[in-house]
């Protein structure tokens, strides 16, 4: 049975496709969607990279019921998805808010998608969706075997907020021991909660934490990362961890996954015991809705930065920072603070926020890669160490990724004062007790060209990811 197919957008594709398809006047209007994809084993994702209008004045007729176009305006982007190894969507709006594909729909699907087929020669799915005025999308794919159409099982837009619009509704039902939550935040949010796949990489300091609200929130599956395993040292903060897991050297996937399956609440879990430089965890990551990065790796954040652009995936970021006080007669903190980055596709990256520079991130793989390398650099002066045991304390960590998770819940259900776009950055000082955010500070120059190009090789445009003679 293949894998269900989702499309994605950015917030601002969406932002700009609305616009587009509902200009004032009433009438229908139609774009092209050229698309990357992620071709999973457990849902095949289609990412938006372009948006290409068809001019209103291209279009023979524009009603509230109807529009009709030429398609030989189709021929060059044809041309371009059959080259560049694209999906192609057709889409168009509905005016009048019909929740469903019309007959004049079927009627020209029923032509315009065969011909995509033929013209792109690739075994690719390509399709057909309707936005509706308040901007929720739902869509199909043509299945050339068959001659039939297939439901897109999803439509989300990666942006200030997380919209899910699902083929199917209300397949998931509130369960008991989530009925007080959804007092707060309503079924609705309950339901995404319950169909929302979502990445975690790193199952120690603030990961750990994070893994246990995921899971006792309702998420339905969880893809945990994390190559080490439990030693004495990480019993202050790792949940459900015990002296019998260090001695035994047990992996922090494991515990996770444990605990999880203990609970017996409904969240599946899908581990990898490895580090996140690893092409079948990028694939496997490249499948989620959401992604949480618990790492203190300048490379590991960057790499997540890259699978939030390539795949349209949100991505949040969680840092802490517990500064013991060395000056000569003192002892203590100095300084407990923190950083929860909410990064979505297209605008600001960790890189253009000024939490490190492509030369920290050629550090940072220099020391995986080779440190016997990277310490003799320290030596000679060219590279600053890194402190690879940083303090840490449970209930710091614990304290940012409570703010992580309800960033995620903010963005699912916003419920604060101010729009969403403005809370692209939460920092906290617990010295200090203060509390700030900042907007979002604008595309970044690394990544914002990147976003929806999926799959290739190598991944990512990472030499070290090269998968070449696989199909990806």
């Amino acid at each position: 049975m293949s894998p269900p197919i989702a499309l994605t957008l950015s917030g601002d594709q969406h932002k700009q496709l609305h616009k587009f398809l509902f200009p004032g006047d009433g009438n229908e209007a139609v774009a092209i969607l050229l698309c990357g994809r992620r071709a999973g084993d457990r849902r095949h994702r289609l990412l938006v990279r372009e948006l290409l209008p068809i001019p209103y004045a291209a279009c023979s007729e524009r009603s509230p019921w109807r529009v009709t176009w030429p398609p030989e305006l189709l021929a060059p982007w044809l041309d371009q998805a059959a080259s560049e190894h694209l999906s192609v969507v057709k889409i168009h709006s509905h005016p009048g808010g019909l929740t469903s594909f019309s007959a004049t729909d079927d009627e020209g699907d029923e032509r315009l998608l065969p011909l995509i087929h033929g013209w792109v020669e690739c075994d690719y799915p390509h399709g057909s969706a309707v936005m509706l005025p308040g901007g929720e999308i739902f869509g199909r794919t043509y299945d050339p075997k068959t001659h039939s159409f297939n439901e897109i099982a999803c439509v989300n837009v990666a942006g200030d907020d997380l919209h899910f619009w699902y083929a199917a509704s209300n397949q998931h039902p509130t369960p008991d021991f989530l009925a007080s939550q959804a007092q707060v935040f309503g079924e609705g949010t309950m339901e995404r909660l319950q169909r929302l796949s979502i990445g975690v990489v790193g199952a120690s300091g603030s990961g750990s934490p994070s893994i246990e609200q995921l899971a006792r929130l309702g998420a339905g599956e969880l893809v945990i990362v994390d190559e080490d395993h439990v030693e004495a040292r990480n019993l202050n903060r790792i949940l459900n961890s015990s002296r019998q897991d260090a001695e035994e050297e047990a992996p922090k996937v494991e515990v996770a996954r444990d605990a999880i399956t203990r609970m017996d609440i409904g969240t599946s879990t899908l581990t990898h015991d490895s580090n996140v430089w690893n092409s079948d965890v990028v694939r496997s990551l490249a499948q989620c809705d959401i992604i949480f990065g618990c790492v203190d790796s300048i490379d590991g954040r960057y790499l997540l930065n890259a699978i939030s652009a390539y795949y349209t995936i949100p991505y949040i970021d969680i840092g802490v920072r517990l500064l013991p006080d060395y000056r000569e007669g003192k002892s203590g903190i100095r300084e407990v603070c923190g950083t929860v980055n909410y990064i979505q596709p297209g605008r600001s990256s960790l890189i253009s926020r000024g939490l490190f520079t492509l030369k920290d991130v050629a550090n940072a793989g220099l020391l995986r890669n080779d440190p016997a390398a990277f310490q003799q650099q320290v030596n000679d002066g060219y590279i600053a160490g890194i402190n690879n045991h940083r303090p840490a304390v449970v209930s710091l960590n614990m304290f940012a990724s409570s703010l992580a998770v309800t960033e995620l819940l903010a963005r699912l259900h916003p419920f604060r004062e101010e729009p969403n776009e403005h809370f692209a950055a939460t920092e906290f000082s617990l010295a200090s007790m203060e509390m700030m955010s900042d907007r979002d500070s604008g595309a970044c120059s690394r990544f914002s060209n990147k976003v929806g190009i999926g799959d290739k090789d190598p991944l990512l445009d990472e030499i070290e990811l090269t998968e070449s003679g696989e199909n990806l």
